[in-house]
């Protein structure tokens, strides 16, 4: 029987993927409608459209026999389509995505649809502090339930954050912006995880990653999970979350709810942004005066906290 698909993914979709992964995910892009159509016949599902999102995967909506929404999600890598719903196995009931159904020889997985819609529905205010419960929420399955099978943080550290910001700032003219990536390395290579506070991190805590429910609760999404100090997730919140606006606010609120001192998150934070600062220098990306000033004021923070 030939498989009914959606046609060619998106442009947006397909472009993404190539200017992530680079020419090998050619040969994977003319095949995703396909896989995506063998999960659909395998689970008794129909494809409705593509909804184009994501920088490693194709994504579809879908409808269930009983006419439940749900999205279909088909990875280009294997790896990190285990390591995901590896996550949300042990995630699963928390602030998170439901994972319905998963094809490993496929690496497809069909995800419940959060708000009943793409990208969610609306939140109900007090955004910061929702979020802050939900990451806390999270981090409390991942230390209660046995721990997946997942890169850990000193792993991710040790072998490809420092590797990369080295390289960068080696091979990048930073011109003014030495002296600041300079600083900000310091102190990198003794950074360490606290055993006490290690679970399974979400490690992806952009904004475009919370998405609510129905009922105005954050789910998060997309992870790109780690196993490690819970520091690391809320460095990284309070640095991307939204860049350069309420910084501060999210630090305070994340030492609140998480019970960790800030002075043990900020280390992780500077390390996020140095890292973001130079890849963003790297593509010339219009975000880079945004990350600066956010390394600008960890570092300052520090000589602040010195006196």
């Amino acid at each position: 029987m030939t498989l009914q698909t959606l046609g060619e993914v998106p442009p947006g979709c397909r472009r993404r993927l190539l200017d992530h992964y680079g020419p090998a995910a050619e040969a994977w892009l003319r095949n995703a409608p396909f896989l995506l159509a063998e999960a659909a016949e395998r689970w008794k599902l129909s494809l409705t459209s593509y909804h184009d999102a994501g920088h490693a995967s194709a994504v579809a909506l879908a409808t269930a026999i009983d006419e439940t929404p749900l999205i279909l999600k088909a990875w280009y890598e294997p790896l990190r389509y285990r390591h995901e719903t590896a996550a949300l196995r042990t995630w699963a009931g928390g602030p998170t995505v439901n994972l319905i159904e998963s094809a490993d020889d496929l690496s497809v997985a069909a995800l419940e649809l959060v708000g009943g819609r793409p990208g969610g529905a609306a939140s109900i205010g007090r955004e910061r502090q929702m979020i802050a419960a939900a990451i806390h929420g999270l981090h409390d399955f991942g230390r209660r339930r046995p721990r997946p099978d997942l890169p850990s943080l000193a792993y991710f550290h040790r072998e490809i954050m420092l590797p990369r910001i080295r390289q960068r700032a080696d091979k990048l003219d930073l011109g003014a912006g030495r002296a600041l990536v300079e600083e900000a390395c310091a102190g990198l290579p003794l950074l360490r995880d606290d055993p006490a506070r290690t679970t399974v991190l979400h490690a992806d805590l952009y904004r475009e990653n919370v998405i609510f429910d129905r009922a105005g609760h954050p789910r998060l999404i997309d992870p790109h999970p780690l196993v490690g100090d819970a520091a690391f997730d809320w460095a990284f919140w309070t640095v991307y979350y939204d860049l350069q606006h309420e910084v501060p606010e999210r630090l305070a609120t994340a030492a609140r709810i998480s019970r960790i001192p800030v002075p043990d998150i900020t280390p992780w934070c500077r390390a996020l942004a140095v890292d973001g600062f130079l890849y963003y220098m790297e593509i010339d990306d219009p975000a880079k005066p945004k990350i600066e000033k956010v390394l600008s004021s960890f570092l300052a923070s520090d000589l602040e906290g010195d006196r």
